[in-house]
């Protein structure tokens, strides 16, 4: 193998591993300010100027607090089971072109982990591996609530991921590829060759289901913040309790990165101009998750399967045979 490349892909895994660890903490700094505006609150405001250390100052607590191991528990799956949240991850941000490539003192930055020519399902698939990680970690709690929350999860999961792929077909047709670069190679072109002009059904099916692939509000059903309890992390404590916080926000940010690469042309011609559009697009959907938490109400589970099975899959299934008889004439 050739050393400049793997010295490149170890650079690269360590830069997306501390960047999005650290955009994590931001993000929730992002999140409380944008609750407490929509909710006439201040937010964060006493640590620092604006509040801006609170972001630090939770980073300390999480790192020292005492991390307790209850009585009862499975210990083994108890402890790997954040790992699990946390590691799939970033795991599927290997195959996501965070930005063009650009040139650094005469070298080439590809700035992706890895090219893979399945790209996509390579993403989803790692996000739909991640439900082990609330799964077994509320399976190996000692708490009834905790095994209900993992149970809840498992439930709906399926739903979910067939709204998913399937929404996802369509586009694939069209582009002949499952690599995020080709899709974005193929919208380069311009804004009317994006794909969210000729597959919009596609677009709000696939940004439907990326709300419950990430477990975020209205289909935030694992943990959901009305109860009393923390679903499956209820048992959990320090920095155990953290990666599965570290995984849930590190999924937005990787989501947000997949849609506009999906279907709003990504970072379009490879310019500055279109990596600052990447990273305004993903900017975009990031608040938009924030915006639904402080507007919607969350859904029990069996609505979110009712609209999984009977609404959206139908949906997404007919726009597939629309789209192959289109490209057939």
């Amino acid at each position: 193998m050739d050393v400049a490349y793997l010295i490149e892909t170890v650079i690269k895994v360590v830069v997306v591993l501390l960047i999005f660890s650290a955009l994590a903490g931001i993000g929730t700094y992002f999140e409380r300010k944008v609750l407490a505006f929509m909710q006439r609150r201040l937010g964060p405001m006493n640590v620092g100027p604006y509040g801006l250390l609170q972001v630090a100052a939770d980073g300390v607590k999480l790192f020292t607090k005492e991390d307790i191991i209850p009585s009862n528990v499975v210990p083994n799956i108890f402890k790997i089971a954040p790992v699990i949240t946390a590691a799939t991850a970033f795991m599927a941000a290997a195959a996501i072109p965070f930005l063009p490539q650009f040139t650094l003192f005469s070298y080439t930055v590809h700035p992706i982990v890895a090219d893979i020519n399945i790209g996509i399902l390579y993403v989803l698939g790692m996000m739909g591996v991640g439900l082990y990680g609330p799964l077994l970690g509320g399976m190996a709690s000692a708490n009834k609530f905790s095994l209900l929350s993992a149970a809840r999860g498992a439930a709906v999961f399926i739903s979910y991921e067939v709204v998913t792929g399937l929404s996802i077909l369509a586009p694939i047709m069209i582009v002949g590829s499952l690599s995020l670069v080709d899709f974005n190679a193929y919208q380069s072109g311009g804004i009317t060759h994006w794909l969210v002009w000729s597959q919009p059904v596609a677009f709000v099916l696939f940004w439907i289901a990326a709300f419950a692939e990430t477990g975020r509000t209205p289909f935030h059903l694992i943990a959901n913040d009305h109860e009393i309890i923390d679903g499956f992390g209820t048992e959990y404590s320090g920095m155990r309790w953290g990666l599965f916080f570290i995984g849930e926000y590190a999924n937005m940010f990787f989501i947000s990165f997949v849609i506009p690469l999906l279907f709003l042309g990504g970072y379009g011609d490879g310019s500055m101009l279109g990596a600052l559009g990447l990273l305004g697009k993903m900017a975009f959907f990031f608040f938009f998750f924030l915006w639904t938490r402080a507007a919607w109400p969350d859904v029990r589970p069996d609505q979110l399967m009712w609209l999984c099975w009977k609404v959206l899959m139908p949906i997404a299934v007919i726009n597939i045979v629309i789209t192959g008889l289109v490209m057939m004439f």
